[in-house]
């Protein structure tokens, strides 16, 4: 008993090392346990990958091979390791021949897809820029219509991962999500992706798989870094500032666009059955003896093009992709384009709530939906565009809707998330 009255009277007399000591033994202790509990996850999706490697295969039958487009710059710089530890091991387990190709700069990836030849499976391990370069590349092939039906893998190891919340599991554990994006693949379950092209009157088209965006939350989103020493504080006061140096900050455009088209009906993924050689004979015979009649072409409607002049503080042109296994009666993508009445005090809180929760429009904003839509705007100090992320030079552009253009790989339990909100 001494020694423990001992113990505590040293501790109350140096409680300031006492209590600097508890404060590191605790952060320590936590950190110990988060490495522990993520080599947990790391060891439950290996078991789980061997699975995948030990099932048989017949003798002439090839291993499949997935090809992988790894940008080592996201995540600033830590997205070869993260893939190394979390990715890599889980797709040899299951015996998948993984060829690997790294992007040394920015826009690589785009001349990189003319390079790739055909593979079982395309895998992006990045974020949405390296994404946004793998489709605007894939899309662009002279075989691009063969080599879209590949289906693609999403590995989120970028900054920005707005994809993910629509193919995988949405957790705050990054080891977590990139085993559970790995896993998905392997599984092979896959949804299809409309994609957004955009044209302008020179330059070869873009391809985005969630929006183009412009106007001034856009612009003060990309300056909200340049405010980091403010901490919790910096989106608000990025916004505040932004009113201090332009208040208001309209924009004026000219929109044409065209109605929304009815959706077809999903193609089964499964070949139908090959029919018996006798009849196969007798439809031959049949047709030989009375030909079907050709029926005349008809004629295409002339599209009947809506135009609409705004005034707004941003304007959203997005696709459905957040949540794409919602039923739906036609193909259209949203435009949401935002009232130019707002306050200073409304524009900086619903600014913030865009840029901390990925809104892409307010409750205030008129949704318009369109299949295709030509934007024209001013000729001088038009600003940026965001496409998935991404800036580029604004400009007159065209864009249109590719309904399940691409496929990719979706974990079936967000799947099942997605379908229950329907």
């Amino acid at each position: 008993m001494g020694r423990v009255v001992k113990v505590f009277r040293t501790l109350q007399n140096h409680w300031k090392k006492s209590t600097f000591a508890a404060c590191v033994l605790s952060y320590g202790g936590h950190w110990f346990y988060g490495k522990h509990c993520e080599n947990v996850l790391r060891r439950e999706a290996c078991q789980e990958a061997r699975e995948f490697g030990r099932k048989l295969i017949g003798p002439q039958v090839p291993l499949k091979k997935a090809t992988v487009i790894l940008n080592p710059a996201a995540s600033n710089g830590k997205a070869n390791s993260l893939f190394e530890k979390n990715a890599a091991p889980i797709l040899h387990l299951a015996g998948v021949e993984v060829k690997i190709v790294k992007t040394d700069y920015e826009g690589q990836a785009k001349k990189l897809m003319d390079l790739i030849e055909h593979t079982d499976m395309l895998i992006v391990a990045g974020g949405d820029g390296t994404l946004q370069e793998v489709i605007t590349g894939l899309l662009r092939r002279t075989d691009e219509e063969s080599f879209s039906k590949t289906p693609i893998g999403f590995i989120p190891l970028g900054l920005h991962n707005t994809l993910s919340e629509g193919l995988h599991l949405i957790t705050d554990n990054k080891v977590r999500c990139i085993t559970s994006a790995t896993l998905s693949i392997l599984k092979g379950e896959t949804v299809p992706l409309d994609v957004l092209q955009i044209k302008g009157e020179k330059e070869q088209p873009v391809f985005a798989l969630l929006s183009l965006r412009w106007g001034s939350f856009r612009d003060v989103a990309a300056s909200i870094s340049k405010y980091w020493y403010l901490g919790p504080l910096k989106t608000r006061a990025a916004h505040w500032f932004s009113t201090l140096k332009n208040w208001p900050q309209t924009r004026h455009a000219s929109l044409s666009c065209l109605p929304p088209v009815p959706r077809p009906p999903d193609v089964p993924a499964e070949k139908p059955t090959r029919p018996n050689l006798l009849y196969r004979i007798y439809r031959r015979l049949q047709n030989y003896w009375n030909p079907p009649v050709e029926e005349p072409p008809v004629e295409p409607e002339p599209e009947q093009w809506e135009d609409k002049q705004i005034s707004t503080l941003e304007l959203t042109i997005s696709t459905q992709n957040r949540n794409p296994v919602k039923k739906r009666t036609d193909d259209f993508m949203v435009l949401s384009v935002e009232p130019d009445t707002l306050s200073v005090g409304q524009f900086i809180t619903e600014g913030t709530k865009k840029a901390e929760k990925q809104k892409e429009c307010t409750e205030n904003a008129l949704r318009l939906e369109a299949s295709a839509c030509h934007v024209t705007l001013p000729q001088e100090g038009a600003g940026f565009y965001d496409i998935d992320n991404e800036a580029f030079e604004a400009m007159p552009v065209e864009v249109r809707l590719l309904p399940r253009k691409l496929r990719f790989f979706c974990s079936a339990e967000r799947r099942e998330e997605l379908a229950q909100v329907n």
